[in-house]
C-alpha cells in the first residue's frame, strides 16, 4: 500500500499486536485485516477464474513447473493490493512466472479481473498470509525474485516495529531465493526507505545493485497514486538487492 493512497489497501504488514518486544517477535504477519467491499465484478472473477488461478494454501511445497506448466523463473510478490501493477508486470515479462500473495478478497478479485481481461497465463494467486506461504509452500532456493511494493510504512515511531522489512523476514526470504535472485522493494516514505536500506545492507548474504537507492527498474510501472505523489514533489525509493552466489 502506498502511503499516499487515501484508501488503505492490503499490502499492509504487521507484527502480532500482542507482541510488546521490539525485536524477534513471536509472530510476524504480512498483513493487517481491513474492511473492504467486494464488487459484483470482483465476485464474478473470483467465482469464474478463482478455481484456475487461485492456488489453495497447503503446508507442502509447490511444484512450480507443474503449477505453470513450464520451466521458467518465478517471482513472488507480497501484498499486491488491487493488482494493477502486478498485472502490468506479468504482461511485460511473459517469460517469467509470478505468484502474488494477498489476503484481501477485493484485491484478489480485482487482479483476477485483470488476468481475464489481459489473458495472463503466467500469474497465480494465493489468498493467504505470505509469511506462512514462504514457510510452507515455497521450496528453498526456488525463487528468481521477490517484489514488495509500497508496504504499510507505519508512520508512527512506536509502530515502526510492525514494518515488514526487518531482519527476520529478510533472512527467511533469502532461504527461498536462488543464488543470484533479487529482492526489489519500493516505498514512498523516506524514513522507511532508510530503514530498508539499513536492514538489507546489513545482511552479509545480500549485495546492493546500486550505490544506495536504485533507479526504478523498467518493469515496475508507476501507479496512479505514485504519479500523483510525484506531481506533488513526493519521493519514491526503489531498492534492488541480489542474493550472493
Amino acid at each position: 500500500m502506498s502511503s499516499s493512497d487515501p484508501t488503505p489497501t492490503p499490502e499492509d504488514t504487521a507484527i502480532d499486536a500482542t507482541e510488546a518486544g521490539p525485536a524477534h517477535p513471536r509472530s510476524i504477519r504480512s498483513y493487517v485485516m481491513r474492511a473492504g467491499r467486494t464488487t459484483e465484478g470482483q465476485a464474478r472473477a473470483l467465482a469464474e477464474l478463482g478455481p484456475r488461478f487461485v492456488l489453495p494454501y497447503a503446508e507442502q511445497p509447490l511444484d512450480l513447473a507443474a503449477t505453470f506448466g513450464r520451466q521458467a523463473p518465478v517471482v513472488l510478490e507480497i501484498g499486491f493490493g488491487m493488482g494493477d501493477a502486478t498485472a502490468k508486470i506479468a504482461q511485460a515479462l511473459p517469460d517469467t512466472d509470478f505468484i502474488g500473495c494477498e489476503v484481501h478478497e477485493p484485491g484478489v478479485g480485482a487482479l483476477l479481473k485483470h488476468i481475464g481481461e489481459m489473458n495472463l497465463g503466467n500469474l497465480r494467486l494465493i489468498r493467504h498470509d505470505a509469511v506462512e506461504v514462504l514457510e510452507h509452500m515455497i521450496a528453498p532456493n526456488s525463487l528468481a525474485g521477490v517484489h514488495i511494493f509500497f508496504p504499510d510504512p507505519w508512520h508512527k515511531k512506536k509502530h515502526n516495529k510492525r514494518r515488514l522489512i526487518q531482519a527476520p523476514l529478510v533472512a527467511k526470504l533469502l532461504t527461498r531465493l536462488a543464488p543470484g535472485g533479487y529482492l526489489h522493494c519500493a516505498t514512498d516514505w523516506e524514513p522507511y526507505a532508510q530503514q530498508m536500506l539499513e536492514v538489507l545492507g546489513a545482511n552479509p548474504d545480500l549485495a546492493n545493485t546500486a550505490s544506495g537507492y536504485a533507479e526504478k527498474p523498467a518493469y515496475r510501472p508507476l501507479t496512479k497514486f505514485e504519479n500523483r505523489g510525484l506531481r506533488l514533489g513526493h519521493g519514491v525509493w526503489d531498492l534492488v538487492f541480489r542474493k550472493k552466489a
